[in-house]
């Protein structure tokens, strides 16, 4: 058997123990009581709106024969896109575990956030997501496939009336989909949580979460708005050193991980970005220019980001470069961030979302493989990038800014050696590595994190 399938039966072995209940509830209840059998309380997320009950009517009994197939639709409301997930389980004979069988995966620009003051506007978004759904899945599974809506650091980053409004517009418009809409399927994730998920993602499909060893890999996530690292620690020090907040155990495959994990509201790339340029929460955006030394000089431009326009430029009468680029983005990042005793060993870890777009832009690594690099690479790019910043602005005029503020926040924020390794991944075995797939899991089989 191949490694690839190994690993997705042993995956599919814990989540067919959901599926199994599932059925077994179904003859018994109604098929919504099926799904909501499986969700936990809501003590995970930042509720918004509140729980609103679920009415379906209720069906016939399917067959003993129950169907092969079964799916689950994950929304990723981030900061500066929207992405669907939509993974499909198959059960080839009634005897057999079923399998993680393949995920579609779609996306649209900008994120919900850029429709603060048009909920409607941004709802649409979201139909044309569905739309995706209806025709990946067979219209006999819509009633009894789960759709669900996490929204992370750009709808944290708005005001809680403008959020819930957005969040409003979802349902309204999951209650009309033709899918199973669970209990609290429209919600704000919080950061732990992104991060914990974005771990548990990457070791399953890495297979280190059925190791008797318990080696895992950790996980380095950068948003637009914001960015986690959650690693299972192997010393004491690094969990008794480290803010007691920032360790949250999860339970899964009848043990209990203990992990560093944190998440950075206002350090993802983006919001690094307007921070870099003083431009994070600033008022006289009709008038001000915004400039940095990490911007090419003659750089000039209206840039918009979260719903708001930022007249941004470079220093056309001073310098530009690595060395005073560093020193803009080194005041956003030092001392902000926790460094966690144990990062400075050998520990390696997968870094994905923008870790990885800025590596591929910047010809670090190969766009359809991925890659290996140490921390020193994303340095030595970042310098070649700023200093040649001609050359590389067709490509983008924020990749100088991009590549050093990557470089600092692993340096100066979590202290990660020059020597440390990162495997740099948008997919393992065909599958996203981001935590939609572990809150597809935890959606099925609560994983119980605190």
């Amino acid at each position: 058997m191949s490694q690839q399938m190994l690993l997705l039966t042993v995956v599919s072995m814990w989540l067919f123990a959901g599926y199994f209940l599932a059925e077994a509830t179904y003859f018994n209840h109604h098929m919504y009581n099926r799904y909501r059998a499986f969700n936990h309380p809501a003590n995970m997320d930042n509720q918004l709106p509140p729980e609103v009950p679920v009415v379906t009517e209720a069906v016939a009994p399917r067959p003993v024969n129950f169907s092969r197939t079964f799916y689950g639709i994950m929304f990723d409301a981030g900061s500066t896109g929207t992405r669907i997930h939509i993974y499909r389980f198959i059960q080839k004979d009634p005897v057999e575990l079923p399998v993680l069988d393949h995920e579609m995966y779609h996306a649209v620009k900008p994120g919900l956030s850029a429709y603060a003051d048009k909920p409607d506007v941004g709802g649409e978004t979201i139909r044309q997501l569905l739309k995706v759904a209806k025709k990946t899945i067979p219209k006999e599974e819509w009633i009894q496939t789960p759709v669900v809506l996490k929204a992370t650091a750009g709808l944290r980053l708005l005001p809680q009336e403008k959020a819930k409004a957005l969040l409003d517009e979802v349902k309204e418009i999951f209650d009309d989909s033709p899918f199973f809409v669970p209990n609290n399927s429209v919600t704000i994730m919080n950061g732990t949580n992104e991060g914990v998920l974005a771990w548990v993602t990457v070791n399953f499909l890495t297979g280190h979460l059925y190791t008797k060893t318990r080696k895992t890999v950790g996980i380095l996530d950068l948003g637009g708005g914001s960015t986690q690292i959650t690693f299972l620690p192997k010393l004491k020090k690094t969990v008794l050193s480290a803010p007691p907040d920032y360790i949250a155990k999860i339970n899964m495959f009848n043990n209990t991980y203990a992990l560093y994990t944190h998440s950075y509201l206002g350090n993802g790339l983006i919001a690094g970005r307007l921070a870099t340029l003083g431009a994070l929460g600033a008022d006289g955006l009709d008038w001000k220019v915004f400039r940095s030394s990490c911007l090419p000089k003659k750089y000039r431009e209206d840039w918009s980001f979260g719903g708001l326009t930022y007249k941004i430029g470079g220093t056309p009468d001073g310098y530009a470069g690595y060395k005073l680029c560093y020193q803009e983005v080194m005041r956003v990042v030092k001392g902000i961030v926790h460094q966690p005793f144990e990062v400075k060993g050998s520990s390696i870890f997968y870094a994905f979302s923008y870790y990885y777009d800025r590596a591929v832009e910047s010809g670090l690594i190969d766009g359809s493989r991925g890659g290996t690099v140490e921390v020193r690479d994303f340095k030595k790019r970042a310098k070649e990038v700023c200093n040649k910043m001609t050359k590389y602005r067709p490509i983008s005029p924020f990749l100088c800014m991009d590549m050093t503020y990557i470089t600092c926040l692993l340096k100066e924020g979590f202290g990660f050696k020059d020597t440390t390794v990162l495997q740099l991944t948008k997919k393992v075995n065909n599958v996203e590595t981001s935590w939609a797939l572990g809150a597809i899991f935890d959606h099925f089989h609560n994983l119980n994190i605190h």
